[in-house]
């Protein structure tokens, strides 16, 4: 099928619409226009979605406290988290789609009016239930708004100019997930746990006037809808997802009468095997084109940031614990620890991602893996009760350096050769990788932070004070408390061992590539 856009939404003939791959310029007519502030402004509304994914992590004690007073059950709170990510990965495919047929700019717009709203929604709850029905409407506005950054940036710069736009990408992805406690502990201890919600809205506002004003109208493509295809991929990833992130507090065990943790992820996986099926033999136009994992760097990095989205989302909770628990620092002190991971990753991940544009991917993005790896070895050796607390600014140097050698150059890679009329679908998938593998992270940790606990503490539940208390643990327990965490956030760092794995078998960037014509076509 040709990749021509529908005929009412065809650029008028003496204004045809252009790219130059020269410059990384589009063009209308005869007047250029940069793709650059377009993307500052996608970036601005990116930047907020994945602060929202971390910032809760350090306000569920203080939420807690305020909505649900009444109960010593900690699993209600979590569903402000829970309920944020199952309504943000489940219609990442359907959305992506939906911004190749009707515009990235107007779905995008669509999404950030529901996010700010629903994030002043958050902030006005005064039941669990209501905020936990919030943060729902919350990750669908993020859904909407994900996958079409991504598709902007591959439709308006052309290939030779797109790593340092992905630069930019990867930059705000590595700082946002980052700064997201640093943020919300400052927040939490000055204002309340509301501003982490409230903080939003003036953000939204400004980047919904940006957009409006600076992305452009981009051609869009006739689609038929794979309405069984929509079915079948929501119902598989609702199953797998909810599996994983409810598996600790059911104990992986039965939910209720004969349904069990493990039944719904075996059903999930099911499912998802039928999608895949049906995938394959839709003739027309398949949710997920599987064609474009024939290509090795999209099915590479497709790995490598599913494992990626692990490590980022595993590695903090052992980190927080250890620090708050067992040291006694308060959210804000623990988060300031973070801050040369946040300012080195902002600083380089620019640079690196022009660097991309003329170099191997793999020159710079497995040296920023084994970065990574090494700061979470760095951390486990560091995490006991003698180690000065100045000591984990170390380690979390080197952890930004890692994220500005790792973001960009993957999703640069997975999106360098994906068609103009893939690129939603394209970036949806990516990012469906990438929020998986973060439930999967966050399931995974939790399991597995408790199995040190119970190797390390045979005693805990007996103890005169529990990990949960607010306050720092008593002496007696809190060296096997940190033994634990020093070998749970070892887990992440052998996760990287997959991204490694999958980088190498990365291709070379092709120069022919760079002469590909950009697909940016304002309506």
């Amino acid at each position: 099928m040709t990749d021509t856009p529908r005929d009412g939404d065809r650029p008028p003939v003496s204004a045809p619409a252009t790219s130059g791959p020269s410059t990384g310029t589009y063009s209308v007519g005869h007047k250029p226009t940069s793709p650059w502030p377009a993307l500052w402004a996608l970036v601005i509304g990116f930047f907020m979605i994945l602060v929202d994914t971390t910032i809760v992590s350090v306000a569920n004690p203080a939420i807690k406290a305020a909505l649900d007073p009444d109960t010593n059950n900690l699993d209600n709170v979590v569903w402000v988290t829970s309920a944020y990510l199952l309504a943000y990965a489940v219609p990442l495919l359907i959305t992506g789609r939906l911004g190749d047929r009707f515009g990235p700019k107007n779905i995008y717009l669509i999404g950030l009016a529901i996010f700010t709203l629903a994030s002043l929604w958050c902030g006005l709850s005064n039941s669990l239930e209501g905020l936990i029905v919030a943060r729902a409407v919350q990750g669908l506005g993020a859904a909407f708004m994900t996958p079409q950054t991504m598709a902007v940036i591959t439709r308006t710069f052309p290939p030779e100019r797109r790593g340092a736009a992905m630069g930019l990408w990867g930059a705000t992805a590595g700082v946002a997930t980052l700064v997201g406690p640093l943020v919300g502990g400052l927040l939490v201890d000055g204002f309340g746990w509301e501003w982490i919600f409230f903080v939003n809205i003036p953000v939204g506002i400004v980047a919904f006037v940006l957009a409006w004003r600076l992305v452009p109208k981009l051609a869009t493509h006739p689609h038929r809808f794979d309405i069984v295809g929509v079915v079948l991929s929501a119902v598989a990833l609702f199953l797998i997802v909810f599996g994983l992130q409810e598996g600790e507090k059911y104990d992986w065990g039965v939910i209720w009468g004969p349904i069990s943790v493990w039944s719904l992820i075996i059903v999930g996986l099911i499912v998802l095997g039928l999608f895949i099926v049906q995938q394959a033999k839709t003739r027309s136009e398949p949710l997920v084109p599987l064609e474009l994992f024939r290509d090795r760097n999209f099915s590479g990095a497709n790995v490598a940031i599913a494992a990626v989205g692990f490590t980022v989302t595993s590695m903090s909770l052992p980190m927080m614990f250890f620090l708050q628990s067992a040291r006694g620092l308060t959210p804000t002190e623990a988060a300031l620890l973070l801050i040369p991971m946040a300012v080195l990753s902002g600083v380089l991940a620019p640079a690196a991602g022009k660097l991309l544009d003329r170099v191997d991917p793999r020159i710079i993005l497995i040296p920023g893996l084994l970065c990574v790896a090494g700061a979470l070895v760095w951390y486990s050796v560091l995490i006991n009760m003698d180690t000065p607390i100045l000591m984990f600014l170390l380690p979390s140097a080197l952890m930004g350096i890692g994220n500005a050698g790792m973001w960009g150059p993957l999703a640069t890679t997975a999106t360098r050769k994906l068609p103009p009329r893939q690129a939603g679908a394209g970036a949806g998938i990516y990012n469906t990788t990438r929020t998986i593998g973060s439930v999967i992270g966050s399931a995974s940790i939790a399991a597995f932070m408790q199995s040190r606990l119970e190797a390390n503490l045979p005693g805990l539940a007996d103890a005169p004070a529990g990990i949960s208390t607010g306050g720092t643990l008593p002496p007696q327990v809190a060296d096997g408390f940190a033994a634990g965490m020093s070998q749970a956030i070892l887990l992440p760092a052998c996760v990287m061992v997959i991204a490694l794995i999958a980088s190498l078998f990365l291709g070379r960037y092709d120069k022919a590539d760079a002469a590909a014509p950009s697909a940016a076509q304002p309506e």
